[in-house]
């Protein structure tokens, strides 16, 4: 594989070569991210190798010495852009990748087998909603500070690898430490001399496995930040999206693997991994994990940090990150900030669901069989529970399997509104030839399965409406094959759930960065204009430089409507929390005691929330329309931008797909945590 990978990128540099011969030509087909990234990297080496020697005069060589390393570090960094700029072939972004899927396996097994294994270690259902609360926080606070330490990390074969193998390394540690706590506390307090069996004994196990379920989650959101930024990283600028969608299905599959794995009886097949479901578990989850970060990182070759030179001294913290985002809070745009409401309302029914679906049934799965024999022994209910877990881990491979295949299926049907800001123009009659789309006389097979009027809006709604619903009847249902069907159809919910909102805000931001260009070129050209009628142009250009700076300020970038966005979507999980522990206080019965039904009202009244998300949705927007004007005058003063020819004409049938494409880079450049569960 690895010689087939080379062969593919000495191809792929190549035809880069060519292309580079080639660009004395305009071309108008030319990739516009691709040529603006090309150039945007080219100054930031120079300006990186610059920073480097004023910051080291004592230490750096002179005169012709130092020019001869300059000459070749400059080479050096020359010949590696070339190489991570080459299109990569579809083996090279599957291994770039697949550690995204090993890791999710590992979401899968915590997700799914969490909930009943600290039960069975004796936590009470309302301080277990409390012990869940550990995602979103580690989330909001290591991902970032994760990535900000690896963008300063300077070991010469990468700056992200360590910190995806020392995150890997103490994933799986945590995972088998965690599976083997009972013994491992009953034998070193043993030698102390204390009762296994003991009230001591137990408490100490609880108390240390939800410290564990915490230093679990800190290593996960490692391993899951500094994969997240190596894809970002190693794949060429032009293949982004390719390289996400790739991440993406690999989620699926690291879904369906952890959830098929909990739904066999392991222990009968894998008895020398332990001799319980859940250590199982934990161990083909570390081997999935491991065994897919060290393929990455061997076959896939890293940029050397080394030749961007010494990082900033003076980089921000996580304090000034915060302060950067509450203060953009104020001037978030409406469309943004209709998103987040929703966001806010939908995530407080979402996080019960992720976390309690397979408990939810398993309560229903035991429930006949306490019925009928009540005084089972604590053996029995271990093995009975256990089944049950199972079982439960079953309805969530059908969920995942709903989500992906509404994934794949449903961007055909979706009258596409949020794809590429199709341009409109306001003035009566026929739009330009430019504007026009190419495939409007000729519509082929794909074309025709779009339902009109169904814009990814509108199926947002549908979808929280089909949340609550199913959540309002997770109270009546008592089968098991009811209550997995009901799991099954919101990961339809699920699946829109990762894509809309995400979609929505990356529209938002293209439109208003274009329109923003246009109206600052529109600013120069009139200043322009006035420079002709003053005795001193630089007087005149600064002066309208000085006002255009006071008039409009530079909109918020991508990254800072993102962090507050994942605010939006970490935040109501501690009201979720908070909710779920009060219920679980007042309806809650004790384990192997029958008719707990504490869940179900968890659930239900998370369908609740889902209901004000559909009418915070109807409130959004479907028109993301920019005019031609506007685009015409951005283009002027930016001939990097899109062409109209290009980009803001072109119509193909793969374009329904273009907002989940658009969707997933945005929530992969998010600090989101856990978001592929």
């Amino acid at each position: 594989m690895t010689s087939s990978l080379s062969s593919s990128s000495s191809s792929d540099h190549e035809s880069s070569s060519n292309h580079h011969g080639q660009s004395s030509k305009p071309d108008n087909n030319a990739d516009p991210a691709w040529s603006e990234s090309t150039i945007r990297v080219g100054t930031g080496d120079v300006l990186a190798q610059d920073r480097m020697n004023e910051n080291s005069p004592l230490l750096s060589p002179s005169g012709g010495e130092r020019d001869s390393m300059d000459d070749e570090r400059e080479h050096l960094k020359q010949a590696e852009q070339d190489e991570f700029q080459s299109t990569k072939s579809i083996w090279y972004l599957f291994i770039l990748a697949i550690s995204i899927g090993g890791l999710q396996v590992a979401w899968a097994v915590e997700l799914s087998n969490g909930t009943p294994y600290l039960l069975s270690l004796g936590l009470s259902k309302s301080l277990m909603a409390l012990v869940w609360v550990a995602g979103p926080i580690t989330g909001t606070l290591v991902q970032p500070y994760v990535g900000m330490l690896s963008d300063n990390c300077r070991i010469s074969w990468g700056k992200r690898k360590p910190f995806m193998l020392g995150g890997a390394a103490a994933t799986a540690l945590s995972l088998m430490f965690l599976a083997w706590i009972r013994e491992i506390i009953r034998g070193i307090l043993g030698l102390f001399g204390a009762d296994p069996e003991s009230h001591g004994v137990k408490v100490t196990i609880i108390v240390i496995a939800v410290i564990w379920i915490y230093v679990l989650d800190v290593a996960v959101n490692t391993v899951q930040a500094s994969i997240r930024a190596f894809i970002v990283d190693c794949a060429p600028s032009h293949q982004q999206e390719a390289a996400n969608s790739m991440a993406s299905r690999l989620v699926g599959v690291g879904n369906i693997i952890g959830y098929v794995a909990g739904g066999i009886d392991l222990p009968k097949y894998v008895w020398w991994f332990g001799s319980s479901q859940f250590k199982d578990l934990c161990a083909i989850a570390s081997i999935f994990l491991c065994s897919t970060i060290v393929l990455s990182v061997v076959v896939i070759r890293e940029r050397n940090p080394q030749l961007d030179g010494r990082p900033a001294v003076n980089r921000p913290g996580l304090v000034s990150f915060f302060v950067k985002i509450f203060a953009s809070i104020k001037r978030l745009p409406p469309q943004v900030s209709k998103v987040c409401i929703v966001q806010f309302a939908a995530w407080i029914g979402f996080f019960p669901m992720l976390f309690y679906t397979s408990s939810y049934i398993g309560e229903i799965y035991v429930e006949p069989f306490l019925e009928e024999n009540p005084n089972m022994t604590p053996e029995e209910l271990d093995q009975l529970y256990e089944k049950a877990t199972r079982v439960g881990t079953f309805a969530l491979l059908i969920f995942a399997i709903t989500s992906l295949a509404t994934n794949v299926l449903l961007p055909f049907f979706i009258d596409p509104t949020y794809d590429n800001n199709p341009v409109v123009s306001h003035a009566p009659g026929e739009a330009p030839a430019a504007f026009r789309s190419p495939v409007s006389d000729s519509k082929s097979f794909l074309s025709r399965l779009v339902i009109p009027g169904l814009t990814l809006r509108k199926a947002w709604l549908f979808s929280e409406i089909l949340f609550a619903g199913s959540m309002f009847c997770t109270v009546l249902v008592r089968t098991v094959e009811a209550a997995t069907v009901l799991i099954g159809l919101i990961g339809i919910t699920w699946a829109l759930a990762l894509w809309a909102p995400w979609a929505i805000i990356s529209a938002e931001i293209s439109r208003r960065d274009l329109l923003y260009r246009a109206r600052k070129q529109q600013m120069r050209t009139l200043a322009q204009g006035e420079q002709l009628e003053t005795d001193d142009p630089a007087d005149g250009l600064l002066e309208q430089e000085s006002r255009l700076q006071s008039d409009e300020d530079e909109p918020d970038q991508a990254g800072v409507i993102l962090g507050i966005h994942n605010m939006a979507i970490a935040s109501p999980q501690f009201i979720a929390t908070l909710g779920s522990s009060v219920i679980f206080r007042f309806f809650q019965k004790p384990r192997g005691v029958p008719g707990d039904h504490s869940i179900a009202i968890v659930l239900a009244c998370g369908g609740f929330f889902a209901l004000l998300a559909a009418f915070f949705i109807h409130r959004i927007s479907d028109d993301m329309s920019v005019p031609a004007a506007a685009v015409f005058a951005a283009e002027q003063g930016d001939p990097i931008s899109s062409r109209p020819s290009t980009s803001h004409s072109k119509r193909s049938v793969d374009q329904p797909r273009a907002s989940l494409d658009r969707a997933t880079v945005a929530r992969n450049s998010s600090f989101g945590a856990g978001l592929e569960y």
